[in-house]
């Protein structure tokens, strides 16, 4: 009887983790397409930035699977949504402010089902991330408002500019100084 509890509990633990691994893997594909459309559109900071935060959803999709692995579950591969393309620059910013938003809103609630079912391991993951996804949240909106509110002003600042992100392996979060410790840290 113990025995069945528990498995009930690691099964809504597991299906919380797919959603959420679900989720980052959206989030890749967008802001990947993204990165190239604002690449295309001459707007290579904002293409920089953006493929950063898909690195760091990446990461966050890596820890997701690890974390399901270790639970006996396979990681899904699955998308819950198409990724919108042909994004104009007016529409990148509030659309990921969105995303991010939801996907903070969704985690929240991922963790307190992780804490109802005795999981603190992977309540502190959810915890870790969605610091993560509050300073992506925060970078989207506040290019948001400064696209709105500067008219011109501010992309025409952008344009021209380089997207050259090197071959180095820190994602967004990390350049800025914060990040989820790895595995092994």
């Amino acid at each position: 009887m113990v025995q069945d509890a528990r498995t009930q509990q690691r099964e809504k633990v597991i299906e919380v983790l797919h959603r959420a691994r679900s989720m980052e893997l959206h989030a890749i594909h967008q802001y990947m397409n993204q990165h190239y459309n604002l690449d295309n559109q001459d707007y290579g900071e904002m293409a920089a930035k953006v493929k950063l935060v898909a690195i760091d959803e990446m990461r966050h999709a890596e820890l997701f699977a690890d974390r399901l692995e270790k639970l006996g579950a396979q990681p899904t591969t699955d998308l819950p949504a198409k990724v919108l393309k042909g994004q104009n620059v007016e529409a990148i910013f509030p659309f990921d402010a969105n995303l991010e938003d939801d996907t903070i809103v969704k985690y929240n609630q991922f963790l307190m089902v992780c804490r109802e079912n005795s999981d603190s391991i992977s309540m502190k993951l959810f915890e870790a991330i969605i610091d993560e996804e509050q300073v992506h949240f925060d970078y989207f909106d506040s290019v948001r408002a400064h696209i709105e509110n500067l008219d011109g002003t501010y992309l025409a600042k952008i344009a021209g500019t380089s997207s050259a992100t090197g071959l180095q392996t820190q994602g967004f979060v990390a350049r800025q100084g914060g990040g989820t410790p790895q595995r092994g840290a």
